[in-house]
């Protein structure tokens, strides 16, 4: 009787004693991966931000050599409210948290209910989403022109078609308060209608379908089951949604310069706008740079706020 051996297959003693190649053996890969975004991040935000704070400290006037230091002078001046400047800023102010409070609600409720529409099913509903998003994809200059005409007090198409309907059809949309307001808050809609309806469809999309299934079965109705199942299923996706609203309707600049020139008066100036004119127009970069600093921490808190709103109202208690 014979018995029959299986050779095994040797091992190469030279790959045997090979360490294996991971990343565990080269700590530096990752980072090198992720090099190219901190050296963007450093030179285009990190940068920025720290020569910012770094001339909001320093008396600098563009065409002058020098630019000494002067500590918190530049930043005393703005919260003194006795000058020239420091009054304008805050009216800048006072219009940035105008136009905010008014767009910023509508920017956020509005798009919701638009993708809770476009959620469904229905023939050419992919259409319909490319005409809302479409505005967005135009320039502020596109959109600035185009509605200084249509606001136009003699010659726009919406007094016209206001008076059509018996309306009053001589409001000067550009040049008037609080119809200058309206211009901007409408203008702006229109035209950031889509990006928030984008989002929000992207979340609703993640939102199981089983859950709105079984709230069914509970009696909930179309409302109850918006509170139940949509609002807590897109929380997160809804704090991004106000943060990042508050935070461009604050930065509102071009509507302001091409809609209504800023008018009645510097009435619709916003605070971009001042310091705009400040640093360029007036060339002093170290009162412009102060009063940005004091609009990024007045953004910062707001933001914060935000969070912790809606971090105390996704508490379960």
């Amino acid at each position: 009787m014979t018995t029959s051996s299986i050779a095994l297959p040797r091992s190469d003693p030279r790959t045997a004693t090979r360490p294996a190649r991971t990343l565990r053996g080269r700590p530096w890969t990752p980072y090198l991966f992720l090099a190219p975004f901190f050296v963007l991040f450093a030179v285009f935000v990190v940068l920025p931000i720290g020569l910012g704070l770094w001339a909001s400290l320093h008396r600098w006037s563009l065409g002058l050599p020098r630019q000494p230091f002067v500590g918190l002078d530049n930043y005393a001046g703005l919260f003194s409210g006795s000058s020239v400047l420091s009054v304008e800023f805050w009216k800048g102010m006072q219009a940035t948290a105008i136009f905010t409070v008014a767009s910023a609600p509508l920017l956020v409720v509005l798009p919701l209910g638009l993708a809770l529409l476009l959620n469904r099913a229905f023939p050419g509903r992919t259409f319909f989403r490319a005409v809302f998003f479409a505005p967005y994809v135009l320039g502020v200059a596109v959109i600035g022109l185009l509605w200084n005409y249509l606001l136009d007090a003699q010659l726009g198409p919406v007094n016209q078609i206001l008076g059509a309907l018996g309306l009053p059809d001589d409001i000067a949309w550009t040049t008037s308060l609080p119809a200058g307001w309206v211009a901007l808050v409408v203008a702006t809609l229109w035209w950031t209608l889509g990006f928030n309806t984008v989002i929000y469809l992207a979340a609703l999309a993640d939102v199981p379908a089983e859950l709105y299934d079984a709230a069914k079965v509970d009696g909930a109705g179309a409302w109850q089951r918006l509170w139940a199942v949509t609002v807590p299923g897109i929380r997160r996706v809804l704090q991004f949604v106000v943060t990042i609203t508050i935070i461009a309707s604050a930065n509102m600049f071009g509507q302001s310069e091409l809609i209504t020139q800023e008018q009645p008066g510097t009435a619709t100036r916003t605070a971009i706008g001042f310091i705009a004119d400040t640093g360029i127009a007036g060339f002093d970069i170290g009162s412009s740079s102060a009063m940005s600093m004091i609009l990024a921490v007045s953004l910062m808190a707001v933001s914060a706020l935000v969070f912790l709103l809606f971090r105390k109202a996704g508490d379960p208690e």
